[in-house]
């Protein structure tokens, strides 16, 4: 005698709907991981162009402070715009060939300025943890370790004119 309501154990209907719900289960595992090292791979390549537009802002802003021109020379610019057209030239004099926005923030960079208000460097506003923490040019060495990219500081820095320390040698003691 049957019992009422009960089926046989060899009903298949709702194996195939469990086949198909672990299938999307899985392809959205693999999803989430693929967009997480996608995530990390677009962050280490605006790195590199962090890196790459920052040290272009520090070297041009070292080339309108050395440009002797008049009075103008050992000066820092009010402006970025400043070193894509140089006021202190009648011609069009360019240090940059255009601004760069920051590339972690798709902004604009943070200024650093000296005493007087004039830019002496960029640096971004990103809190994100750089994955570059070693390895770089001499220049930036104090970037090794950084906890943010907003502690990168692109920073020119004048050279320390050196003076020779020769001795003044008297004409009466180079005579025998």
């Amino acid at each position: 005698m049957k019992a009422a309501g009960l089926r046989p154990l060899t009903d298949e209907r709702g194996v195939a709907l469990l086949i198909v719900l672990f299938m999307i289960v899985v392809i959205g595992l693999t999803l989430s991981i693929a967009g997480s090292t996608w995530q990390s791979v677009v962050q280490r390549a605006r790195e590199a162009e962090l890196f790459w537009r920052g040290d272009q802002y520090r070297k041009e802003i070292g080339s309108y402070y050395e440009i002797m021109h008049g009075k103008g020379a050992g000066v820092f610019p009010r402006t970025l715009e400043e070193l894509v057209k140089d006021p202190r030239f009648a011609n069009v004099h360019k240090h940059i060939r255009r601004l760069y926005d920051d590339p972690m923030t798709k902004g604009d960079w943070v200024l650093i300025k000296d005493q007087s208000g004039r830019i002496t460097g960029v640096k971004s506003s990103s809190e994100l943890e750089p994955f570059r923490q070693d390895g770089f040019p001499e220049e930036y060495e104090s970037f090794a370790g950084s906890p943010s990219y907003s502690a990168w500081e692109f920073v020119y820095e004048p050279k320390k004119k050196k003076h020779a320390n020769k001795p003044v040698q008297n004409k009466a003691e180079e005579k025998p």
